[in-house]
């Protein structure tokens, strides 16, 4: 009974920690988690079990070793548990969102906005996301639980600025990273055809399906060159890349991109104000730094700007402009027109829209139509508009797919139709002609959704020393969710 005389403060504590751990539970929705309330109990009262039996080390400079090591385990189970269940930092590693935000900046992302999910791998080092630098092996145990999402605070909604896991990521070639994996295959088969001189028009006149001779060419080629492509992993969602970007449908909607210009159900949008396409501007003297500096352009995008000059003698450029910028160039003396383009008018190579091979037509500038699925919804399905959704039905969804002698079927079932079980989202980001978003790999599912960036806490400049105008502090704190 003399156990259960602890000071009043230790009751206090006890009943703090308890009350937290309760309402943690419920909005868990797991009751197991209460078998940690004796526990407790005991740290803060009864004190059965010498949870620190290492104070009494005689010897100081072992003591001061547990010391440490305990308080490195609190705050990597405190950092642990925040970053899962609460907040995130993210950092801007490149230009998709440029002017909206910036290549340095760092991002203060809220879990709770969306609801935070139960993690797939519970067990896994705290603040690294898949891979451990230098030592190149996984940061989690490949042990997976089913998550679901807690409640949260608001559901993603049109022109939001989203952290998502890269839907595409689940299967990765580690020596490219940065491309989705059906993109690699497709890309690959094709060149080899190409390679071959082999005819693509002749061989699509003849019914022969090419799409998917790519992809088997393709398979082959990036699972046997390891020197080009390396290992081919898998990752679990909550391990996949995180990626951030700007919601512009959801579930449900229609959407369509007709010469840069984006349609939802028809109704043509407002452009947010960091949007930016390529522009053609034609000058009689070089830009200075001075101006790309107040356009606000990282050397990411201004290092192929200079195009040469024509032939009249003045300087031809191409960079990524707001609305706001053209009107703020066009004011410039010596800049002579500034146009803007869609990008194929003005770069060579553009990147195979989704899904790759479905339509040799659809670019970045004119995608579409498409219906985003919805959770709930049944669509009808033929073997020519399966592309579109094989992926969502086969790999985000988990069903066995196949085409027999131009049959669908699902789970060993023959179908002609297909009723979803989530809700996706089309994600692009601000500077549209250098994003690889929604219009290369596809929807988001609604359980690969992270979180919400609420503002910038940190913002460094990568073309610029830190102290020669590296700090950015006119970013700081800066609110980021729209």
């Amino acid at each position: 009974m003399d156990k259960l005389k602890a000071p009043r403060k230790q009751w206090i504590k006890f009943s703090i920690a308890g009350f937290i751990l309760i309402l943690f539970t419920i909005w868990l929705g797991n009751f197991w988690v209460l078998f940690l309330l004796p526990f407790l109990f005991d740290i803060y009262v009864t004190k059965f079990i010498p949870w620190s039996w290492w104070k009494n080390i005689k010897n100081p400079q072992i003591r001061k070793i547990f010391e440490w090591a305990d308080a490195i385990l609190f705050a990597l189970v405190a950092v642990y548990f925040i970053n899962l269940y609460l907040f995130q930092n993210y950092k801007i590693p490149s230009s998709s969102l440029e002017k909206t935000l910036l290549v340095g900046d760092h991002l203060f992302v809220s879990k709770v906005a969306y609801g935070p999910r139960t993690p797939n791998t519970p067990f896994a080092f705290p603040l690294v996301q898949h891979t451990f630098p230098m030592l190149n092996c996984k940061s989690y145990l490949d042990i997976q639980w089913k998550s679901h999402r807690l409640a949260g605070f608001g559901q993603v909604q049109r022109n939001d600025i989203v952290v998502f896991n890269f839907p595409a990521g689940d299967t990765v070639c580690t020596g490219r990273q940065e491309v989705d994996y059906d993109g690699l295959c497709y890309e690959a088969g094709l060149s080899k055809l190409k390679n071959n001189q082999v005819n693509i028009d002749s061989l699509r006149s003849k019914g022969v399906d090419v799409r998917t001779l790519c992809f088997k060419i393709g398979r082959q080629i990036v699972q046997n060159d390891r020197a080009t492509y390396g290992r081919i992993v898998y990752r679990p969602v909550d391990r996949r890349e995180n990626y951030v970007k700007r919601c512009i449908a959801t579930a449900g909607d229609v959407l369509e991109v007709r010469n840069r210009e984006i349609y939802i159900n028809g109704k043509k949008q407002e452009r947010q104000p960091g949007v930016q396409h390529y522009c053609e501007i034609i000058s009689t003297q070089p830009l200075t730094q001075e101006i790309y500096d107040n356009l606000e352009i990282s050397n990411e995008n201004s290092g192929h700007a200079l195009l040469g000059n024509n032939q009249s003698g003045s300087f031809v450029y191409v960079l990524p402009l707001t609305l706001q910028n053209q009107t703020d160039l066009r004011k410039v003396p010596f800049v002579k027109s500034v146009t803007e383009k869609n990008v194929s008018e003005l770069i060579s190579s553009e990147q195979t829209t989704f899904p790759a091979g479905y339509n040799t037509k659809w670019t970045v500038d004119n995608y579409g139509p498409l219906w985003i699925p919805k959770a709930g919804k049944t669509i009808a399905l033929t073997v020519k508009t399966l592309p579109l959704y094989e992926r969502a039905i086969r790999n985000y969804e988990k069903n066995k797919l196949e085409v027999k002698n131009g049959k669908i079927y699902i789970n060993g079932k023959e179908t002609n139709h297909y009723t979803f079980k989530m809700d996706y989202f089309w994600m692009m980001g601000d500077n549209r002609h250098n994003s690889a978003d929604s219009r290369i790999w596809g929807y988001v599912p609604e359980d690969h959704i992270v979180g919400k960036p609420l503002f910038v806490w940190l913002s460094l400049s990568p073309d610029k020393s830190l102290f020669g105008g590296g700090i950015r502090w006119n970013r700081f704190f800066k609110y980021a969710g729209k």
